[in-house]
């Protein structure tokens, strides 16, 4: 096998799949520098499980070429997988064994030694060892999220992959799984994390963005905000939010949300995006340009992309 690289742990080019007439993945190039937490943001059907199976091994491109952790994603998928960490949409467990028998079922499959002692610190690690035995089919959402990321991590991987992991769960087990997300990476794991939750994208190092099969933006969330050349207007005032519906109509205007009883609009020409608001100024409403959001950027991306859909 090929030594590992300890620059990149992942680094993939032209990466492409189909699935009949569908061309689910269309040339993704995507670096991730070890020990880096990588966004992976796209709308549903936009080949973000599709990019993630490819780069754990469990698919294999139809054309392209690169490495995960330093070894090739297609003649070493085996080696890839035996140091990845790979956590679905929905949650592998067993729901008919206790929170500790899925551990050691997991330990088993890996072929781990120390079973116990490794069973023992995933427990006390994310906060499970009082609820060891426990069924899985009884935990909450929450709780089943902390189980699939310990088994995700038994085996000590260096790279994680992470597909929609905080969806269906409460604000609070999100917050308490990104802590132990950024404490894992502290401790040199590279992460790749599918998501839709913005203040999610925004606790990442850097973003990806990949609309029907192609990646259109890279970078950290502030560089992707920085380019998508948007200017944005906060407004305040009488049932400034009533005014979303008229405003979303207007030239210029790309966006237009009611966010309590304020109103944010959003587009890329300037002159247009105020003449839009030019009706609205005085008459009690405050107008001040504001920083474009993460989701405007989002939301503006998703309007330029074209379905891959034959």
């Amino acid at each position: 096998m090929s030594p590992p690289s300890a620059n990149w742990a992942i680094d993939v080019h032209d990466l492409n799949k189909s699935f009949g007439d569908k061309h689910v993945v269309n040339d993704v190039t995507i670096q991730v520098q070890a020990g880096r937490i990588c966004g992976f943001l796209g709308p549903n059907g936009s080949g973000k499980t599709t990019t993630l199976r490819m780069l754990c091994g469990l698919l294999t491109p139809d054309s392209g070429s690169g490495q995960a952790l330093g070894y090739d994603i297609i003649a070493e998928a085996d080696a890839v997988k035996l140091r990845t960490g790979y956590m679905t949409q929905k949650f592998s467990l067993y729901e008919d064994l206790t929170i500790a028998e899925n551990l050691q079922f997991t330990a088993r499959v890996y072929g781990l030694d120390r079973r116990r002692e490794r069973v023992d610190a995933a427990l006390e690690r994310l906060g499970l060892a009082s609820r060891r035995g426990q069924l899985a089919g009884t935990l909450s959402g929450g709780w089943k999220q902390r189980l699939a990321l310990a088994a995700a991590t038994l085996h000590e991987p260096r790279l994680l992959l992470l597909d929609e992991p905080t969806a269906g769960v409460d604000p609070k087990a999100r917050r308490t799984f990104w802590d132990e997300i950024h404490a894992l990476a502290a401790e040199g794991l590279t992460v790749l994390v599918s998501t839709h939750y913005m203040d999610e994208a925004e606790r990442c190092h850097e973003i990806a963005y990949i609309s029907y099969g192609r990646l259109i933006a890279r970078g950290t969330a502030e560089q992707v905000i920085s380019a998508s050349g948007l200017v944005t207007f906060h407004g305040e005032g009488p049932n400034a939010d009533k005014l979303a519906h008229e405003l979303g109509k207007a030239p210029g205007v790309d966006t237009a949300a009611a966010f309590g009883a304020s109103i944010h609009v959003s587009g890329e020409n300037r002159a247009e995006l105020e003449a839009a608001i030019a009706p609205y100024r005085g008459q009690g409403y405050r107008w001040a340009e504001a920083a474009p959001t993460l989701e405007d950027v989002f939301i503006q991306l998703m309007d330029r992309s074209q379905d891959n859909v034959p």
